[in-house]
């Protein structure tokens, strides 16, 4: 008679339906161990387009472009290069994130604290997402990225620190792990899933289902101003006016860097340190 393995080793059951409240639970213990394990505390959220490309990838794609273009009589060329410049466009996105992560994650890096505080984290693939992580590890610090398994796959980019990868199967347990440890989010340009990801949380905020401040900032007027105009909605009374001011805007990664500090310095570093005081010994609790 063939042995028969344990439940929980047994993969046909894991995978079946049966199973799938267990799924749901690891992929909240998971990655709840590993960021115990990693002393991070809290984070700061990037969000925005997996299309944008860094400045480098973007000219070195139009200079090959340009160069067939003398080679090429279909025509189809044309349209390639008006795409390729807007790339190039594009890609002061990428940069300006690289910088603003890379400016957040030297400043929290000096903070006096036994934890990992206001870490870098995306969705751990390309575009946006790599320019966060990117900029986080080149200050030298930890950076997360939560990534979803795809159909078509989007792998993890290279600068997630060892261990800070994770990948999720569930939606619903990737964006849990967004809004559970962040503090702040930036909003990058981005498409479908960067407006529901920031919607969600704004809905949060709304609705006061969040026990913290959390800020967010929306980044690049160029982009969003056209894109993203609250006004009609409170006008026509679908939300409050003071609704629209859940919105902060930045347009340069100094300027960005400089409200983000701000705002974790007084309402994380140092409402904390007057409620330590108040209450010692008393551990903090985060938000239900």
């Amino acid at each position: 008679m063939s042995s028969q393995p344990k439940a929980y080793l047994d993969h046909t059951f894991l995978k079946g339906e049966e199973a799938r409240p267990i799924r749901i639970l690891g992929e909240y213990l998971e990655p709840l161990s590993r960021f115990r394990a990693q002393n991070i505390q809290d984070t700061v959220v990037f969000f925005g387009s997996a299309r944008i490309h860094s400045r480098e990838d973007a000219q070195r794609a139009l200079e090959k472009l340009t160069k067939r273009r003398g080679r090429d009589t279909s025509g189809g060329v044309e349209e390639l290069l008006r795409r390729s410049r807007r790339a190039v466009e594009w890609s002061r996105y990428y940069e300006e994130a690289r910088e603003l992560a890379r400016l957040l994650t030297g400043w929290s890096r000096g903070l006096d604290s036994p934890h990992h505080r206001f870490v870098v984290a995306s969705g751990g693939g390309p575009g946006i997402m790599e320019a966060a992580n990117r900029g986080a590890r080149e200050a030298g610090g930890k950076t997360i990225g939560l990534n979803i398994s795809l159909p078509h796959e989007q792998g993890p980019n290279p600068y997630i620190t060892d261990g800070l990868h994770f990948e999720f199967h569930y939606f619903f347990m990737r964006k849990f792990w967004f809004a559970y440890l962040a503090k702040a989010l930036v909003i990058f340009p981005g498409g479908f899933g960067t407006l529901d990801e920031m919607f969600e949380i704004l809905t949060l905020m709304q609705t006061e289902k969040l026990a913290k401040q959390i800020q967010i900032i929306l980044y690049g007027r160029e982009y969003w101003d056209p894109i993203l105009n609250l006004e009609p909605v409170a006008e026509w009374g679908a939300i409050a006016d003071k609704d629209i001011n859940l919105l902060t805007r930045a347009e340069t990664p100094q300027a960005a860097f400089e409200l983000l500090k701000e705002h974790l310095t007084t309402y994380h570093l140092i409402s904390e340190t007057a409620q330590e005081m108040k209450a010692p010994g008393i551990a903090k609790t985060r938000s239900n």
